[in-house]
């Protein structure tokens, strides 16, 4: 049985799709391509497919991710293309990897984040950032389905910082991921690295401890994108590709045979 390791999008209007959304058109994907899955056994046997650590309904997202076992072997640039194109536009498929080392989701130790704070001036929201990094700990609530709970939201926290944005005159529909924003227009971009916890912070809580400590109002809901997850660099603040132990477990092509030298 091969395992491939995809990577794949949430972009535009499709970040509001669900997770089961998404696997149901994986699944039918999957069948319009004609890819040899494996299948559970049981009564109810269903396609071997993992899902790692999603991001939340509602989030753009350039970095998720999916596990398929097959039942034959498949190339896993072809197998990507294939699904890539069987996929709808915003939910792309953008690399593949063989299956070569295992603890996949235990890799996934931080995540990238970039926040959109529409109607926010960058000064304001670069004193916010200072407030909350400098607060030892920053209690948040959030409603769970047993409650509301109370947490740390700054102890998870990497880095988090507001970046440059380039102005673009006259600028409409801009897309997620970007720092471009239309002139004459106050907008606030944040760059969030947080630490995959229990429990788990998000950016949701990131932002509210913003408003906890600096009194950060948001005019109008943040547009949130996950730029990255996987390995966190404790040294530098970063966060590493989680495919790159697959492709470096992955055996050398052989080399070509010498050409024969004339006696």
């Amino acid at each position: 049985m091969q395992r491939i390791r995809l990577r794949y999008t949430k972009r535009g209007r499709l970040r509001f799709t669900s997770h089961r959304d998404f696997q149901r058109a994986l699944e039918r994907a999957l069948r319009r391509s004609a890819v040899p899955m494996a299948y559970s056994a049981g009564f109810s046997p269903h396609p071997r497919i993992s899902f790692a650590n999603a991001a939340p309904t509602g989030s753009a997202s350039e970095a998720e991710y999916v596990e398929l076992a097959l039942s034959a072997p498949r190339d896993p640039e072809q197998l990507r293309a294939q699904l890539d194109e069987s996929l709808p536009t915003g939910l792309d498929v953008i690399d593949a990897v063989e299956v070569r080392t295992p603890n996949f989701v235990e890799r996934l130790e931080a995540s990238v984040w970039e926040l959109r704070l529409d109607g926010v001036a960058p000064e304001a929201a670069a004193a916010a950032v200072a407030a909350f990094l400098a607060a030892e700990s920053v209690e948040v609530q959030r409603q769970t389905k047993n409650g509301i709970r109370s947490f740390d939201a700054r102890g998870a926290v990497v880095a988090l910082q507001v970046v440059e944005s380039q102005v673009v005159a006259g600028a409409t529909g801009l897309p997620e991921s970007s720092t471009d924003i239309a002139a004459g227009r106050a907008c606030a971009i944040l760059r969030l690295v947080v630490r995959h916890a229990t429990p788990a912070v998000r950016p949701d809580d990131v932002l509210s401890g913003l408003r906890v400590t600096a009194d950060l109002a948001l005019p109008v809901p943040a547009g949130v994108t996950r730029l990255a997850q996987g390995p966190l660099d404790e040294e530098s603040g970063t966060v590493t590709d989680p495919f790159a132990p697959d492709r470096g477990a992955a055996p050398a092509l052989p080399s070509e045979a010498a050409e024969p030298q004339p006696a």
